[in-house]
């Protein structure tokens, strides 16, 4: 109940659009104040509508995280597209990301275009102010203000939590009035599953360099939860998942030599994973080829695109 000189509560849903690695999933991190999206400095990391759940003491900000919007080569892409444009249509403020460090291109173009049959209000944030001069700031401010009709403009760095602050009260601001869609606890409404399959393909993304990341895909196949014989009244998950690549050329280079890059993707992924649950982890994982399964809609299907 909110007394006279206290303003209304607020509560609603912002999504987060710019062209693959313009920071969105940083920003969604910083926001939340924990990890709830996988960060790779190689594009087209973010395959699902991420939720994260910001909580203030005026509101609560429901962060809708997109796969990059760009022009789509395969199956995949293109529901990738549909997954950002059915989330426009259904929110209630834009954040529309732009890398300071990097011109407004055909990309940022693209995106300013589709945005132009939204209804919500846009948000233009200038992201990495960190890795940028302030003369590429100020260019970059006046550049993106000239792309669409924005609420505010804002620059920030959400790398050194820069501005982070200021965004959250004008999006608590944009938002309409209402009590709180989530409970305090609650930072994201991604089940535990897809967590950890998105901790596996991190970690992969971070060691492997060449042309798998598009092609790559991680399904968890079991959870096995048993008490810990290592610890008494502790708890040891069991862990088995798969890494789907596209052609049998790309299974080595996720095995390594000897087995040595699944072995460091493993430790890498096992860490996450003990945070995320608690718990000690077992972690098993497997490499499999599914051929060309970014332009076939029965696989698409079964990896959940």
């Amino acid at each position: 109940m909110t007394t006279p000189d206290q303003p209304p509560h607020r509560s609603g849903f912002a999504a987060l659009v710019g062209r693959p690695n313009a920071g969105k999933t940083t920003l969604t991190n910083a926001l939340v104040g924990e990890k709830v999206g996988i960060v790779s400095n190689r594009p087209q990391t973010t395959r699902h509508a991420i939720r994260g759940v910001v909580h203030k003491p005026g509101g609560q900000i429901v962060l809708v995280d997109t796969p990059g919007l760009h022009k789509p080569k395969s199956l995949l892409g293109k529901r990738l597209n549909d997954v950002v444009r059915d989330t426009l249509s259904d929110v209630d403020v834009i954040v529309f990301c732009i890398p300071a460090d990097q011109p407004v291109g055909t990309g940022d173009q693209f995106i300013a275009r589709q945005l132009r049959e939204v209804k919500a209000p846009i948000v233009v944030v200038v992201t990495k102010t960190d890795v940028a001069s302030k003369k590429q700031v100020a260019e970059q401010l006046v550049a993106a203000s000239q792309l669409v009709e924005a609420a505010e403009v804002v620059p920030l760095s959400a790398v050194s939590g820069d501005q982070v602050g200021l965004l959250e009260n004008l999006l608590i601001g944009l938002l309409p009035e209402g009590p709180p869609l989530y409970p305090e606890e609650q930072t994201t409404d991604e089940d535990v599953e897809r967590q950890i399959a998105e901790l596996v393909r991190e970690a992969a993304l971070e060691k492997v360099r060449q042309e798998v990341p598009h092609s790559l895909a991680v399904t968890v196949e079991e959870i096995v939860r048993r008490p810990d014989p290592k610890k008494a009244g502790s708890e040891l998950v069991e862990v088995h998942a798969l890494l789907h690549v596209e052609r049998n050329s790309q299974k080595p280079m996720l095995l390594g030599k000897g087995g040595q890059i699944i072995k460091a993707i493993g430790s890498e992924a096992r860490a996450g994973m003990e945070t995320l649950l608690g718990a000690r982890v077992h972690l098993e994982l497997h490499v499999t080829v599914l051929g060309e399964w970014q332009d076939d809609p029965k696989k698409l299907n079964r990896l959940g695109y």
